[in-house]
């Protein structure tokens, strides 16, 4: 009979290191597993971090309420009106509103000054803020031009503003409360033609563009427009 034959080491071993082998893969992924979880687990704890803010940031960074948005509201008209008188009552009252206290409609529309065409007056007031355009001019600089006193020039100022002429806006200048005359309309006068030759001119009835009597040729217009311009320069 043959010997039985020794089974080598090997051999005998082949199943259980195989085992053994597996189970250590097994361990190695579930660690691996883990690992994977745990650097998700801490990345997405690091993101939360960085982006959700916490409570009391989130208070700061609310969106404000509708009435935190009507307390920062731009104000209304009524509101503006409040606003406005509070102020003019701390602003201390100038000569005009004073004058304007003391003097009837009547007295404020029917001022007069002494030896003055009020008429003639009127249109150079006119005149002369009508350049200013919509800025406006002080007053002040206005009574110079036209050598009126502050009294004289106030009643004035107050009779072209209710006559619709001109408007008034009250203005801090150099630290003192006083008004800037914007012109509003201009009166209609029959200043400029009122020594025109056309208007006493014997043969105006022959008149015209192509006869031999022409406003083109006319002598006497032509002197009258060359005093005016005269007048006009000085």
């Amino acid at each position: 009979m043959e010997p039985k034959k020794e089974k080598s080491s090997t051999e005998s071993d082949t199943p259980a290191t195989t085992s053994a082998i597996a189970k250590k893969a097994q361990q190695l992924e579930q660690k691996i597993k883990k690992l994977r979880m745990e650097l998700e687990q801490k990345t997405s704890s690091k993101e939360k971090k960085i982006k959700a803010p916490s409570k009391k940031e989130e208070k700061k960074i609310k969106v404000p309420s509708k009435k935190e948005e009507k307390k920062t509201k731009a104000p209304s008209k009524k509101e503006e009106k409040k606003i406005k008188e509070e102020l003019e009552k701390e602003e201390p009252k100038t000569y005009e509103e004073e004058l304007e206290e003391q003097l009837t409609d009547e007295e404020i529309q029917n001022f007069q000054i002494e030896k003055m065409d009020m008429e003639k007056l009127t249109n150079k007031v006119c005149d002369i803020v009508a350049k200013y355009e919509t800025d406006g001019m002080l007053q002040s600089e206005l009574w110079k031009k036209l050598k009126l006193t502050s009294r004289d020039g106030s009643r004035l100022a107050l009779k072209l503003e209710r006559l619709g002429i001109i408007s008034r806006e009250k203005i801090l200048e150099k630290g003192r409360w006083t008004y800037k005359l914007i012109i509003k309309r201009t009166p209609v006068s029959t200043e400029s033609i009122e020594d025109a030759p056309c208007l006493t001119c014997p043969v105006e009835q022959k008149c015209s563009l192509e006869g031999e009597i022409s406003p083109l040729t006319c002598q006497l217009i032509e002197d009258w427009v060359l005093i005016e311009i005269n007048k006009s320069k000085k």
